[in-house]
């Protein structure tokens, strides 16, 4: 199952729209290019068991 979920850039700060795969597992963690500046962020989902409410922290990629 994909939903898409938000989260900010951690080079720029725009918002992002990304799919996340929640048979993937509850907890995540994969790299992506930011659609505004291109630079790579890891990318930290978490789904929320109950809700399935998805939460993403991104951090810089080096």
């Amino acid at each position: 199952m994909q939903t898409t979920a938000e989260y900010y850039c951690a080079f720029c700060g725009e918002p992002n729209t990304t799919f996340v795969d929640i048979s993937g597992g509850m907890q995540q963690s994969y790299i992506e290019d930011c659609q505004v500046c291109c630079r790579p962020n890891i990318l930290y989902v978490r789904f929320d068991e109950d809700t399935l409410e998805v939460e993403i922290d991104s951090d810089y990629e080096s």
